[in-house]
């Protein structure tokens, strides 16, 4: 079954989404996706990238050159089973380094989607205003201890560009935005992903992100959604896969910043 997952994903959620967000675009250079207009730059490519040694050097070189000419990072998207095997080396050889990886996660929405479960004050609210998703970068923001505003023109831009590809969930506790999660559907395929989800320290434990997964499975499923795709940070892999999620790779940023 893992492999089966894992050739779908490679098949469907690798490829260049049909619609982008205002403002951004997407370039192809070779075997690579370009990825230009938001808050960093970003480059993933297929499983194979068919090229190897000087060549991929080259093509290394270039992606880096060009958001250096631009005066921006950028952030080469690496999955566990890419080939060839030394583009690691080769990326850190450039000048990238790793951040954190995390775990690509493959649920099916018929095994996931439920009726949310909420703690005792707390509600869940689909959000589009600019004020909410002020909120929600302000809570990220005190999660993640870092800025996060750029959420904000982010969220804003896919909801304006395609407001039926996105939906934006907050959980609220007396007024406060206390978690925030969105789904993110790639039309012409069967895939939706599941991102934010993260959580004020004082209200982890309750069954608030569950809560958010279920909600978003449940409303995948009315669109007649199959896959869930998830790239699952170290606290939140445990809990996909007592939800049905199934681990098939992991992913690691590397990422050049001038």
């Amino acid at each position: 079954m893992i492999r089966d997952l894992l050739n779908v994903y490679d098949q469907q959620m690798r490829g260049v989404p049909l619609r982008p967000p205002s403002g951004v675009s997407h370039e192809q250079d070779g075997p690579v996706l370009r990825v230009v207009g938001e808050h960093r730059g970003l480059v993933t490519g297929p499983r194979d990238l068919g090229i190897e040694g000087a060549a991929l050097d080259t093509l290394i070189a270039r992606q880096r050159d060009y958001f250096a000419a631009r005066g921006e990072a950028v952030e080469w998207k690496t999955r566990g089973h890419d080939h060839p095997e030394d583009i690691v080396e080769r990326l850190v050889k450039a000048g990238f380094h790793a951040e954190e990886t995390e775990t690509v996660m493959i649920g099916l929405v018929s095994e996931t989607a439920a009726e949310p479960v909420l703690p005792a004050g707390v509600v869940l609210r689909e959000v589009h205003d600019l004020a909410d998703l002020r909120r929600i970068a302000a809570m990220e923001s005190e999660v993640w201890d870092t800025d996060m505003g750029w959420l904000v023109d982010d969220l804003s831009a896919r909801l304006t560009t395609a407001p039926d590809d996105m939906t934006v969930l907050v959980a609220e506790a007396d007024g406060r935005v206390v978690s925030a999660a969105w789904l993110v559907y790639r039309p012409g395929t069967e895939f939706a992903s599941l991102w934010g989800g993260s959580t004020l320290a004082s209200w982890r434990g309750r069954g608030i992100y569950r809560a958010l997964v279920a909600e978003r499975a449940r409303r995948a499923a009315s669109r007649g959604v199959r896959y869930l795709q998830v790239d699952a940070s170290d606290d939140s892999r445990p809990i996909l896969a007592r939800l049905g999620f199934h681990a098939v790779t992991t992913t690691t940023p590397y990422v050049w910043a001038p």
